[in-house]
């Protein structure tokens, strides 16, 4: 296995409820961490949502490995940060046979 180039850096970040006083909550995302990776571009669609044209990009995010339950571990429902654009993590696997590095595929949605 060739080892990836690890040259974007991005936030890790997790959902949190927080009440909202009226009974309710509201989702705040709390920084997690920053983690240098790779995006490969998988597949992307076109979807509409509401009368809303929606772009829906999937990618494969290469990092390094952690031990499970570390907190710099990518779980699926958080997502990443880069600038403007958020990646949200919808599954996490070994990329490598000695978990040295990790494969996260995540979506990103783009109104257009």
């Amino acid at each position: 296995m060739t080892a990836p180039r690890l040259s974007r850096r991005l936030i890790l970040e997790a959902p949190e409820r927080v009440g909202d006083g009226s009974g309710g909550f509201v989702i705040e995302w709390q920084t997690l961490g920053l983690l240098w990776a790779q995006i490969v571009p998988r597949t992307g669609r076109e979807t509409a949502t509401s009368g809303a044209a929606i772009s829906q990009m999937s990618y494969r995010i290469i990092v390094r490995g952690a031990p499970s339950g570390s907190i710099e571990r990518p779980k699926p429902e958080q997502r990443f940060r880069e600038g403007d654009r958020l990646f949200l993590i919808q599954a996490v696997a070994e990329e490598d046979p000695e978990g040295r590095y990790l494969a996260c595929f995540a979506t990103e949605e783009t109104a257009i």
